[in-house]
Formats: C-alpha cells, structure tokens, sequence
C-alpha cells in the first residue's frame, strides 16, 4: 500500500504520531572502485585535499543528519549514532575495491534506512571529489541497505547472494 498520497493522490508526509517509538538501527553498504594508483595516493596521504578517509567519514555523518533536508518525504529524526567503516578488497584485475558500511541508530517512531543509505552514497560521493584529480575513472558500486531493525515491519536482513 502507498502512504504518501493523500485521498486527492498528492504527495504528502506520512503521519507517524501514533507509531510505537522503538530502538532503531540501519546499516547500508556501497564501494568505491579504483586505481591502484588512487588507493596508494589514498594510503600515503599524498590526496592535497587531505585525510581522504576522515574527510568522506565525517561527510556522511553530515549526511546523515541532513536526509530529511535532501529527501522530501523524510522524517527528520533525532539520530543516537552513525558509525562508518571501511574496508579494502584487491580485485583480480589489480583495481582496488573500498568497502564502506554505514550504521544509523535512534529511538523514534519511524527507521533510519533512509539515513544510512544517504550516509553510505554521500561517503562515496566524497571519496570520488577528493580522489578526481589523480584518477576520474573510479565507480561508485551498487548501495543498498544490508539490514534494518527495529518498528512495526520487523527485522530485516538482505540475503548475501542477493
């Protein structure tokens, strides 16, 4: 069933004030691929836009805390936490493949999948500014959400061979 229309099919904000307030948590994944030249640039801190790593860390912080600004029929919601992690993998290829996992959590009335999948785009998106100069042929992966708990639709986790 689809909330956000109202009886004359606009848009609207779906109402939440009778939803149980429960704790919440959402974590969401995405890669950045790229150069060896790039990761090595990146590892050496020789990006002159500097600590890419901490740059693109507290970027999706921000972004995070700001999805309700960016997406319209978000509910801005107090945030307890975001944790964002990475991790690097080695492709056959010799490109370098960054890992990033974004974990959002709050005690509220409605989930915070919105805001970790924004956290993980908006981490890549800033690991891509930072990195341009040296290489433009790096790819954001595939985002998506890895698991969400928490609310009235239950626990959710993505199968691994999806």
């Amino acid at each position: 069933m689809l909330t956000h229309f109202n009886e004359d099919g606009r848009a609207k904000m779906v109402d939440i004030s009778d939803k149980q307030t429960s704790v919440r948590t959402a974590v969401a994944r995405t890669s950045v691929e790229m150069s060896e030249q790039v990761y090595n640039a990146i590892r050496q801190q020789k990006i002159k836009k500097g600590d890419v790593l901490s740059v693109a860390q507290v970027a999706g912080i921000m972004a995070a805390k700001q999805t309700s600004s960016l997406i319209p029929m978000c509910h801005p919601i107090p945030i307890s936490g975001v944790n964002i992690t990475f991790e690097w993998e080695t492709e056959v290829d010799k490109t370098v493949k960054l890992i990033i996992q974004t974990e959002v959590k709050t005690i509220g009335s409605t989930g915070v999948e919105m805001e970790a999948l924004t956290a993980a785009s908006i981490t890549a998106l800033t690991i891509y500014d930072m990195c341009k100069a040296v290489d433009k042929s790096m790819t954001i992966g595939a985002t998506f959400l890895v698991e969400k708990s928490g609310g009235k639709s239950g626990d959710y986790k993505r199968n691994p061979n999806a």
